[in-house]
Formats: C-alpha cells, structure tokens, sequence
C-alpha cells in the first residue's frame, strides 16, 4: 500500500472515529443532536483531500532539510501527530464547504444535496412550523461552526504530540493566519457579487485576483505547505520557496474550479450546469468577459448574471458570451503560466526528491482537474 494511500486511510479513521466520540457525547443531550453528526460524516467522507496530501508531503520534503523529528520514536510520534493536522486541515475545509454554499445559495455538492437543503427537506418531511428555508440556513451555520470548532480542537490535540514549543508556536500561527485570510476572502467574494454591477469594469479582474488569492490559493494550497513544512521545523527560506509554489498552484486551482464551474460537466462535477453564473460569481472569467463587450451587451450580461434564476437557454447565451470574447482561452493561458511559475519554484526547492515528486504529482492533479 502506498504511503499516500496510508496517510489518507489514517486521516478518514481519525475523522469518523472524532464523529462517532462527538455523536454519543451529543445524543447524550438529545438523539435530535445526531443528525449534526451524521452530516458532518457523509460530508467528510467525501473529496480530493488536496489539502491534507499537500500539508503531509510538504512536512516529509522539509523533514530532510531540518534537524527534528529524526530519530524512529520522535518521527512516530510526529506522524500520528501530521495525521492529526491533516484532519484538522480536512475538517476545517467541511466547514467551508457548508458555509460557502449556504451563502453561494448552491443546492448541490459532490452530487447530493448541500447541508442547507438537507435541514431544509428534513423540515419540510416532517411538516415542522415556521419556514423551511429559515430552517435550512440555521442548521447549516450551526453545522459549519461546530466544523470549525473541531478543527481547532483536533489541530490542537495533534500538536500536542509536536517535538518542541518553536514547533507548535510556528504551526498554531500558520493555522490561525489560514482561518483569517480565508475569511477575509470570504467575505470579499460576497461583496464582488453584490457591489460588482456599480464597479468599474476595468477593475474587474484585479478584484476577482484578490478574491482567489484570499479565499481559495492561500488556503487551499499555501497554508498546507506551511503548516506542514513548519511542523518539520523549516527555515524561513524553505517556507518562502513553498509559498512561491503554493500561491501560484493555488491560483491556478481557483481559475480551473471557475471554468468547472461555467462549463463542466455535471455527472463529474457534482454541480449543475452553469451553475456559478446562476450564483453570480464575479470571477477572473467573467472579468476578462466584461472587458471585451460593449455597454449594450455588458448591461444585458450584467443583469443576467445578477438574475439568479436562469433557464437553460440563458445559461447558454451566457456561455457562449464568455467563449466568444476570448475570456476562456485568456484563463486557460493563465492557467499554463502560473502552473510553470509554480512548477519552477518547486524545482528550484532543494528538498527530499520523494516528496518532491509527490508535490510535482499533486501539482499536476490540481492543475488538470476535471471535478
């Protein structure tokens, strides 16, 4: 079995194993808890764990440049304890999940309904009072903070096991930077979908950049490294040369995520059709989109981006909009050059060559992605 295959097998063990604790703590209370828990399971059960597999490998590749961790009962110890991190990492990720679609207004994730519209059908079912969707919105902020809590309990309670107080100090600060930033970024995509239309047009991409740095490059990517290379005790310089590898992989991840999300395929995306045009998404996509229309097809496209309620034949023009102003091949070319920026500087990194193939590997997956 494969080194990655183990590590991902340990981090599902380590978060079924946290639901079920967390389960019988709350069915304690009351057996109405239980669905808080089971949700988070299946949600869990689910994904690509790019976040995990970039964190562990960054720690196994700045391991062979650092003097901790070295000797067989340190580096058990230090393994159970990434395990620990990667679900943290894992876990924190769900938390985003639950709440990025609640706000996105996205009733589908990985094919099957999102929290919001499981509590949502759950009130409805049984006939409850009040309003379903109300109901629905509640259940999933409450599931998404809970998610974020634990992710702070299980990080924490891995670093525990960490070799030394430099050690854990580096990680906690990396961690903490991750959770602010990507709120930071959260809240910025929220205030681009809704104040886009009074913006200028021209502006328009720089301000979807800052949006995908923030909310998805820096967390998806770069935190993971960080985290990772910092619990092996890295040096600043190799913390510096995986950020120059993670931020541009992580832009790139976010540019390929806005194409899935305009013109994928929904039997391998999970999601429908079109589906970030229905939620409105000011991306670089549709940024490079407005550039290139005049003022009477840009305010059609402009409200119909903001319409929210698009039939099929919308969704189609739309489509066919962005395909016809160049926007897609332009992303696609942004694509190509951040993944060399970002394949160059990991080269340039002078790390454990075991690792480094397996960031290459992952590079490649998350750069090429179909879902």
């Amino acid at each position: 079995m494969s080194e990655t295959k183990v590590l991902l097998d340990l981090v599902q063990r380590e978060l079924d194993g946290f639901c079920a604790t967390r389960k019988t703590e709350f069915t304690g209370i009351s057996e109405d808890l239980s669905v808080l828990l089971d949700y988070t399971k299946e949600l869990l059960a689910g994904g690509k764990r790019f976040r995990a597999l970039f964190c562990y490998w960054a720690w196994v590749a700045a391991l062979d440049v650092s003097s901790t961790q070295q000797d067989s009962a340190t580096r058990a110890r230090s393994t159970e304890a990434m395990v620990g991190i990667c679900s943290a990492l894992e876990m924190f990720h769900g938390a985003a999940l639950v709440h990025d679609d609640l706000l996105d207004q996205s009733d589908t994730r990985r094919g099957v309904p999102a929290v919001h519209k499981r509590f949502e059908s759950m009130h409805t079912q049984h006939g409850w009072a009040g309003s379903p969707e109300r109901f629905g919105q509640a259940g999933s902020v409450l599931v998404g903070d809970l998610m974020l809590a634990w992710s702070s309990e299980i990080f924490g309670n891995a670093l525990l096991k960490s070799p030394n107080s430099q050690i854990e100090s580096a990680c906690r600060d990396e961690f903490s930077k991750m959770r602010i930033e990507v709120m930071a970024g959260q809240y910025l995509d929220v205030l681009e979908e809704n104040a886009a239309p009074t913006r200028a047009v021209e502006e328009a991409v720089g301000r979807a950049n800052r949006v995908i740095l923030y909310k998805t490059a820096k967390y998806s990517i770069e935190a993971p490294l960080l985290i990772g290379a910092a619990f092996a005790g890295a040096d600043p310089a190799v913390l510096r040369g995986l950020s120059a590898f993670g931020i541009p992989l992580g832009m790139a991840f976010q540019l390929r995520d806005d194409i899935l999300g305009v013109f994928g395929d929904p039997a391998v995306t999970g999601k429908p059709a079109g589906d970030d045009l229905r939620e409105g998404k000011r991306t670089v996509l549709v940024g490079l989109t407005r550039e290139s229309l005049t003022p009477t097809v840009g305010k059609i496209f402009d409200e119909l981006l903001t319409h929210r309620e698009l039939d099929a034949e919308q969704i189609a023009f739309l489509q066919q909009t962005i395909k016809g102003s160049g926007a897609l091949a332009k992303t696609e070319s942004m694509i190509e050059e951040l993944a060399n920026e970002s394949l160059l500087a990991l080269d340039q990194l002078q790390l454990d060559p075991t690792a480094m193939m397996q960031l290459r590997e992952l590079a490649v997956r998350v750069i090429n992605r179909q879902s």
